[in-house]
């Protein structure tokens, strides 16, 4: 009976309790959300808002008559489809090599009996702080034969030590006793990477690939090095070349009085922005639930 009588423990923690701080914090994270979602917002508003209606408010919250003409002039010359397609050839080399180099690298240079481990890391570390600029880069390239290429991009961004270094430290938290069953049973070491490791590596992996990703999609400055040919451009350069027009189709049709033609590049500049980022966000929340966990377990040291 004393046992049934007893009183259950109260919780050290009384989470049902909101002080002050709780709605201070809340009070400043909804603005800080409201910062971003209301500009995010009027971008895409903006897009679909007539010219006259953008003249007299240009902060909108929702068009009083929508219009897909600024989308209509967006996709008329072709050039925002051929930009995707550059883009999608661009991510699907660059991904899988930029993978590749990082993955080899990382397990290597996490092995703790891998000969010239630490010279070899103090080289890669020492390109990180100090590089030789764009012009010895575009000398090799042009050397190689890749100017005007998209290997050349695909190349100049294939790999990045930050990303090697986050996955060298996952490789290292993995228990060894793994990797020395494997070598018992007689696997070698692409073979002990590919059936041990990287089954064990789904939040680096996922981790890594979104930030190459998102270094591809948004990619332009590369391509505006080594490439030549308005068809070879990807998504981000014809982006720039847009925003660049309708700039400059405003200043003319100020000078000339046409107030109306400089709302309809803005909303034509506001549909190009739209289109542009809307797959990098549809694609985040696919690697969402590693994302996190990558981060944290690959930027502590083991």
């Amino acid at each position: 009976m004393s046992t049934l009588a007893r009183k259950p423990k109260k919780s050290k923690f009384n989470t049902t309790r909101v002080t002050g701080l709780d709605i201070f914090i809340f009070i400043i994270l909804t603005l800080g959300a409201l910062s971003i979602l209301i500009p995010f917002w009027n971008v895409i508003m903006i897009s679909f808002a007539t010219q006259r209606e953008y003249a007299e408010n240009p902060l909108l919250m929702w068009p009083k008559e929508p219009t897909f003409s600024s989308y209509q002039a967006l996709f008329a010359d072709g050039s925002i489809l051929t930009g995707y397609w550059n883009t999608i050839k661009l991510m699907a080399a660059g991904l899988p090599l930029s993978l590749f180099l990082t993955v080899s690298m990382a397990y290597g240079l996490s092995r703790p009996k891998f000969p010239g481990k630490k010279p070899i890391f103090f080289l890669v570390l020492f390109t990180m702080i100090f590089n030789g600029g764009i012009v010895p880069l575009y000398l090799i390239m042009k050397d190689l034969g890749l100017t005007g290429s998209l290997w050349a991009v695909i190349l100049a961004g294939s790999f990045s030590v930050f990303n090697m270094i986050l996955m060298m430290n996952y490789f290292q938290g993995l228990p060894e006793s793994l990797m020395e069953s494997a070598r018992l049973d007689g696997a070698g070491e692409w073979r002990i990477l590919r059936s041990v490791v990287l089954p064990l590596a789904a939040p680096i992996m996922a981790t890594i690939a979104l930030f190459y990703g998102v270094a591809f999609w948004n990619s332009w400055y590369d391509a505006m090095i080594f490439l030549r040919k308005a068809d070879q451009l990807p998504l981000q350069n014809v982006l720039r070349a847009i925003i660049v027009e309708s700039q400059t189709n405003a200043s003319n049709a100020t000078s000339v009085g046409q107030g109306t033609a400089a709302s309809f590049s803005t909303g034509m500049k506001m549909a190009a922005v739209f289109v542009t980022m809307l797959p990098i966000m549809a694609f985040f929340p696919l690697l969402q639930k590693h994302f996190a966990k990558g981060v944290l377990t690959g930027a502590i040291k083991t």
